[in-house]
C-alpha cells in the first residue's frame, strides 16, 4: 500500500516553497505529453498544481506517467521547483552595453518580440527572481511570461511557463515517485468551471460535478458560514440545542412532508418546516438564548430560490424586542459575510415600513441598488378621458406607473413584448408615453391635458429620452406587474451592480390579510406573531388594521429571514385565534401542547431564522440555490443520483399499514 500522506495541498504552494519536497494527492485536471516529458494538472479541493514527470529525474515514474489519464487518483512525491523557462525565442545583439532600465523600453527589443510572434503591449513589467542575469518579463494584457537572460551586449528570451491564471502558476513539482491509486472512465463532462452541460447530467453525476472548482468552493464558504455563525452566536451567548426531526403536523403555511409510523398504524409524522414550536417551548423552558443549525422541509414546489428542503441558522431570544434580534442578526449577517467571503457589510441596516416598501416598490422584497420606484398617478388622472385609467379608478383600483430612463428609443415590438410580460402578472394591459424634447408622444396623450402630462411627468421624474409606462387595475396587480417590469428591466439595461450588497429590513407589516373566497381572516405570516402593542385594542374593534411585530430582512430583492417577536400572553393568542375562526378541537387537535405550555408562565420572546443556502447563493453570485447545495432535488423533487423518491416493497408497505392507489 503507497504511503498517502500529503505534506500539501495542491492549492497551497508558493514560489517561496521552491526546493522543498513535497507530496500531493487528487485527480489528474489535464496531462500532456512533450517529446518525453510528461506534465499533469493534479487538482484537489484546494486547486491544482502542475507536477512533471521527467524519465532524467526518475525514470520509473514517467513510465507509469505514460499510463494515467483525466481523473486518475494519483498520490505524488518530489520536490518543488520554480517553472523552468520554455523554448528559446531568440537572441538579441547589441553593439554596446545595455542595462535593464534600457532593455526595458527598447524599442530593438519590441520589434524582435513582434517578428517572432509575440508582440507585446505596453503594460509589461520586468522581476528580478534573485539572479542578476535572469529575469521574468509578463505581459499583463496577453498573459504571457518569457525568462530573459542577459549579458552586457546580448539578450536571449526564452518562452515562460509561468501561468497567471493560477495562484500555484508558478511552480512545479519534479516527481520522483508516482502512484496510482485508481483509475477512472472518462467524465460524462469537464471537470471545470463555466461547462455548457445540461443540469440533469450534472445532478446525475454529482460527484463529478462536485469536483469543479466553482463547487468546491461554494462548499468551503458553507463551511465558513456556519463555523462563523456558530462563533458569533457562541459569543452573543446562545446555545445550540437540536430539535425534534420527527413531530406534528402543524400549520406553517406550506403542505408539510409526512412519514408514516410503524408503531401507530395510521398515523404519521412530519418533517419541521422550521423548528418554530420547539423553540418557543425553549423560551418556555428556561432557555433564554437558543440557536441551532437545523434542516427544515416543505412540501412545495421547487424554484431558484427555493428547495425540499433546506438549512436555516435559527435562533429565539427572551425577554427580547424588535430591536434586539435585529440587533444579533444585523452582527450575525456582518460576521457571515466578512468572514465567509470577505464583503465588507456595514450595520445597523436601513428600515423601510411594509406600506412604503409596497408603495415605492410594489413588493416587500425590493432590490434597492437602482431606482425606477412606482409612482402613484391616481389623482392626478382621476378627471382623464382615458377609459382605462378611468375604468379602473372607478373600481377602487389605482394607475402607478414607472419612469424608464431611455426608453423612449424603445420600438414597438419592445414594448409589445414588455406588455406580453406584465400580462403574466394578470396586467390587462400596459400604457405608455415617452418624453420627448418637443413634448409627450403617444396615442393615449389626446386624453390628458398638458397640464396632467407634465404633473405626471414630474411626480415620475420623467425627463426627455424617458418612456413613463402605468398599469392600471386593482392594487395587487399593479403591484405584481410593475415591480416585476421593473426589475426586468432593472438586469436588462444594466442598472444594477452586482458586486453591491443592499441590506434592508421590512418592518411592520399587517397581523392578518382577509380571504375574499373564505370570507375570513388569515395570519400574514403565522399564528404566533405577536400584534404591535398599540394594535392590540384593535383586536377587538378594528382587525384589519392591526400591525405586527414581524420583520423581514432582504438583501438585494431576496428575502433572507423571516422573523417576530411572539405572542407570550394566553388571552392575547385566544383572540387571535378566535380572530381566525380556528375552532377550540382544532387548536387542541393541532398544537394543545403548545397552548398548555403558553398558559405555565411565558416569558416574551422573540426570534429570526436567516436561510443558509440563499446567504450562500447570494456570496458566491449563484442565480440557483442549486449550486450551493451538494445534493439538491430537481424543480420536480428529485434526487437523479439516488433515484429518490422510490418506490417501496409491498411488505414494507404493510408494515406500514398503507395502500398505495397509483392511479
Amino acid at each position: 500500500m503507497p504511503d498517502m500522506k500529503r505534506t500539501h495541498y495542491c492549492g497551497e504552494l508558493r514560489l517561496a516553497d521552491a526546493g522543498k519536497s513535497a507530496q500531493l494527492t487528487g485527480w489528474v485536471a489535464r496531462r500532456r505529453d512533450h517529446g518525453g516529458v510528461i506534465f499533469a494538472d493534479l487538482r484537489d479541493r484546494t486547486g491544482i498544481t502542475q507536477v512533471v514527470f521527467d524519465p532524467k529525474i526518475d525514470a520509473e515514474a514517467h513510465k507509469v506517467a505514460n499510463q494515467i489519464r483525466g481523473e486518475f487518483v494519483l498520490v505524488v512525491s518530489g520536490t518543488v521547483r520554480e517553472r523552468i523557462e520554455g523554448d528559446l525565442l531568440f537572441n538579441l545583439g547589441f553593439e554596446h552595453e545595455t542595462d535593464l532600465a534600457a532593455l526595458h523600453f527598447s524599442e530593438e527589443l519590441r520589434g524582435a518580440f513582434k517578428a517572432n510572434g509575440h508582440p507585446l503591449a505596453q503594460n509589461v513589467e520586468m522581476l528580478n527572481r534573485g539572479e542578476v542575469d535572469k529575469w521574468l518579463m509578463t505581459d499583463r494584457t496577453s498573459k504571457r511570461t518569457y525568462v530573459i537572460k542577459m549579458t552586457a551586449t546580448e539578450v536571449s528570451v526564452y518562452l515562460g511557463t509561468i501561468n497567471l491564471n493560477l495562484p500555484t502558476g508558478e511552480i512545479e513539482v519534479a516527481t520522483q515517485k508516482l502512484d496510482i491509486l485508481n483509475v477512472a472512465k472518462t467524465p460524462p463532462f469537464l471537470v471545470e468551471d463555466d461547462i455548457d452541460t445540461d443540469e440533469e447530467i450534472r445532478m446525475t453525476y454529482r460527484y463529478i460535478d462536485l469536483r469543479r472548482p466553482k463547487m468546491q468552493k461554494s462548499l468551503a464558504i458553507r463551511h465558513k458560514a456556519m463555523l462563523a455563525a456558530r462563533k458569533y452566536m457562541d459569543e452573543q451567548g446562545f446555545l445550540e440545542i437540536e430539535t425534534p426531526i420527527l413531530m406534528n403536523s402543524t400549520p406553517e403555511g406550506a403542505r408539510d412532508v409526512l412519514v408514516p409510523s410503524r408503531l401507530n398504524a395510521g398515523n404519521f409524522y412530519a418533517l419541521p418546516q422550521s423548528p418554530q414550536q420547539f423553540k418557543q417551548i425553549l423560551m418556555m423552558s428556561g432557555v433564554d438564548r437558543y440557536f441551532q443549525i437545523p434542516r427544515c422541509f416543505r412540501d412545495e414546489d421547487t424554484r431558484a430560490d427555493r428547495q425540499l428542503e433546506f438549512t436555516q441558522l435559527d435562533f429565539e431570544m427572551s425577554f427580547a424586542t424588535v430591536d434586539d434580534v435585529l440587533e444579533v442578526t444585523e452582527g450575525l449577517m456582518k460576521r457571515i459575510f466578512e468572514e465567509a467571503s470577505g464583503i465588507s457589510v456595514k450595520i445597523p441596516f436601513p428600515r423601510l415600513a411594509y406600506d412604503d416598501a409596497m408603495a415605492r416598490f410594489g413588493t416587500d422584497k425590493p432590490d434597492t441598488r437602482f431606482g425606477m420606484e412606482l409612482a402613484d398617478v391616481s389623482d392626478l388622472v382621476a378627471d382623464c378621458d382615458f377609459k382605462v385609467f378611468k375604468g379602473a379608478l372607478e373600481r377602487n383600483g389605482q394607475v402607478k406607473g414607472i419612469a424608464v430612463s431611455g426608453g423612449a428609443a424603445f420600438s414597438r415590438k419592445e414594448i409589445e413584448d414588455l406588455t406580453d410580460f406584465a400580462a403574466i402578472y394578470k396586467a390587462r394591459g400596459l400604457a405608455w408615453i415617452k418624453v420627448t424634447e418637443n413634448g409627450f408622444e403617444s396615442s393615449i396623450v389626446k386624453f390628458f391635458s398638458e397640464h396632467t402630462l407634465t404633473a405626471v411627468a414630474e411626480r415620475m421624474g420623467a425627463k426627455p429620452g424617458d418612456i413613463m409606462m402605468f398599469v392600471a387595475d386593482q392594487p395587487r396587480v399593479v403591484a405584481d406587474a410593475l415591480s416585476n417590469l421593473r426589475l426586468l428591466l432593472g438586469k436588462r439595461l444594466g442598472l444594477i451592480d452586482e458586486g453591491r450588497f443592499n441590506f434592508l429590513w421590512i418592518v411592520d407589516y399587517p397581523l392578518f390579510e382577509w380571504n375574499d373566497d373564505e370570507r375570513r381572516y388569515e395570519p400574514f405570516h403565522h399564528l404566533f406573531t405577536a400584534p404591535a402593542d398599540e394594535s392590540v385594542p384593535l383586536l377587538d374593534t378594528d382587525p384589519s388594521a392591526a400591525r405586527s411585530q414581524h420583520y423581514d430582512l432582504v438583501i438585494n430583492g431576496i428575502e433572507i429571514c423571516s422573523g417576530s417577536v411572539r405572542i407570550h400572553r394566553w388571552d392575547i393568542q385566544q383572540k387571535v385565534l378566535d380572530l381566525l375562526s380556528v375552532s377550540p378541537e382544532e387548536v387542541e387537535r393541532r398544537f394543545g401542547y403548545f397552548i398548555k405550555a403558553l398558559q405555565h408562565g411565558t416569558p416574551p420572546h422573540a426570534g429570526i431564522a436567516p436561510g443558509l443556502d440563499r446567504i450562500i447563493m447570494l456570496m458566491t453570485g449563484e442565480e440557483n440555490i442549486r449550486e450551493v447545495i451538494a445534493f439538491p432535488k430537481t424543480q420536480k423533487g428529485l434526487c437523479l443520483l439516488t433515484g429518490a423518491p422510490s418506490g417501496v416493497s409491498d411488505e414494507q408497505l404493510e408494515e406500514l399499514s398503507i395502500k398505495v392507489d397509483a392511479e
